[in-house]
């Protein structure tokens, strides 16, 4: 199964964020033990290297927790078109817009994130981690 994960979920993951951490972790555990094709979008990885660097004060460690990140998830390069098609969703998110066109040029079967109703214009279809999760129990 081919999944898009969400900047928000890769966060709630590593910076353990309550509640969510635990299914965020647990997502990041069926990724890298290859129960699911899991993804994250060229533009995240820039926003999760900007975003634990305001956290963690610290670039060493920013950049092992990236290339953590990149042994996990496979990354989906976003391209030009998707720029331009991410304006055409009526989504009112850009960056949330711009997932989903990747999502949907790279054939994703869905978006984890935990703002569902921000993805209710996607032609991907959005799950909060939870729910995704209890499809495997």
């Amino acid at each position: 199964m081919n999944v898009l994960i969400d900047t928000n979920v890769v966060l709630d993951a590593m910076l353990s964020r309550s509640p969510f951490a635990e299914a965020a972790q647990e997502l990041f555990i069926m990724a890298a033990e290859e129960k699911i094709n899991a993804y994250v979008t060229a533009s995240s990885i820039t926003d999760i290297y900007y975003l634990l660097h305001k956290h963690l004060h610290d670039k060493e460690r920013c950049k092992q927790e990236i290339f953590k990140i990149i042994k996990i998830f496979s990354i989906l390069d976003v391209t030009g078109s998707d720029c331009e098609k991410a304006l055409e969703l009526p989504i009112a998110d850009y960056e949330d817009a711009l997932l989903a066109a990747c999502a949907k040029r790279g054939k994703m079967e869905c978006i984890i994130t935990r703002n569902v109703e921000d993805f209710s214009g996607s032609p991907v279809p959005a799950k909060e981690p939870a729910a995704f999760l209890r499809q495997f129990e």
